[in-house]
């Protein structure tokens, strides 16, 4: 059996949609048929080689996506043919498989343990969740990361309690979920710090109370106005040195915390001062938004039924498979909220 895949041959190329062959289903493996993936800034990231060489050329890409299951390996208890599932690159429960290898025209093509830029996908059942049918599937798509680790940020990461202060830096996928996310804790002030007014515009439709254009020179200082004694928490989504130092900068003195939700390439650094800490500020990492998936999207799915999290308003652009590299010229020229990818079977 095979399946249109987009294809990462080389570095700094675009993509290249071509037909593999699907492997034989080994143990703790299920075979998923893609509905609608979300494209995330961390596959550019790879497809630029931003963490350094890539060893594992050529390979799939993407790790967040809905779908239904067509076939189980040996071992699966957790899912079942024709379940609904959320695929998401944060582990859950059930097995860890090995990752999988394609084939075409005598080449191999790698895979990890969950690959979604495709019509149908090989993935490891602890990469798959269980959500109910009536939850949208072009939804569902943008839950496995972009949801999960914004709104995970607010809800596991820093905890975050009604009333309290948030300075998002900026506000792209990550940045708009933790919007939603700070939102739902019941927030009081959460200001979208960006360069891009289109997308300040939208941060403040989905829940922001303050936004502002940091390619202005008084950044800090307007920030200051809005919260003179600092932000009970900052959350860098931007990947930028200088917004990151700033998200330290603004978090308020005895508790503040400061998280990293943005890459930066191998050779940068940011810059703080030892004193800052003393003076009880936090500094923090964040993977995934600390995400149980089989705790945390069910969680998330009830939410948004309610009409707590309307997560699907994210969605600013949507393309088909072939299209993906039109898709990541968007991304890249910062354009998007959320964009999905439609693979053969979604509607």
């Amino acid at each position: 059996m095979k399946t249109r895949a987009a294809i990462l041959w080389q570095l700094h190329k675009p993509l290249v949609i071509d037909d593999v062959e699907i492997p034989k289903l080994k143990k703790g493996q299920v075979l998923v048929k893609v509905l609608y993936s979300g494209i995330c800034r961390a596959q550019y990231n790879e497809m630029i080689g931003l963490k350094g060489p890539d060893k594992f050329l050529p390979h799939l890409l993407g790790h967040e996506a809905s779908g239904l299951i067509v076939d189980t390996g040996p071992g699966i208890t957790k899912v079942k043919k024709g379940d609904y599932v959320c695929l998401s690159w944060i582990k859950g429960r059930g097995l860890d498989a090995f990752n999988s290898q394609y084939a075409l025209n005598g080449h191999m093509i790698n895979a990890g343990a969950v690959t979604t830029f495709s019509d149908y996908t090989v993935v490891s059942e602890n990469r798959v969740t269980k959500i109910p049918k009536s939850m949208p599937a072009d939804a569902a798509a943008i839950l496995g990361c972009a949801i999960v680790t914004g709104c995970g940020i607010m809800e596991n990461t820093v905890a975050a309690q009604p009333g309290t202060s948030v300075a998002v830096f900026g506000v792209g996928g990550i940045g708009l979920s933790v919007i939603l996310g700070a939102r739902r804790r019941g927030c009081s002030r959460i200001i979208a710090v960006d360069i891009d007014d289109k997308k300040l515009r939208f941060a403040k439709r989905l829940g922001a109370t303050h936004v502002l254009n940091a390619s202005h020179k008084s950044t800090l200082g307007q920030i200051a106005k809005i919260a003179p004694r600092g932000f009970d928490y900052a959350v860098d989504a931007s990947g930028n040195k200088s917004a990151m130092e700033n998200a330290f900068t603004v978090i308020r003195e005895k508790g503040g915390t400061c998280v990293i939700a943005g890459n930066l390439s191998r050779d940068e650094r940011i810059s703080l001062h030892p004193f800052d800490l003393i003076k009880g500020k936090r500094i923090i990492g964040t993977w995934g938004g600390e995400t149980l998936p089989d705790r945390d999207i069910p969680k998330y799915v009830r939410a948004f039924a309610r009409g707590n999290l309307p997560f699907d308003r994210m969605i600013t652009h949507r393309f088909d498979l072939e299209d993906i590299n039109k898709a990541f010229n968007v991304l890249v020229n910062g354009e998007a909220g959320r964009i999905i990818v439609k693979a053969k079977h979604g509607q």
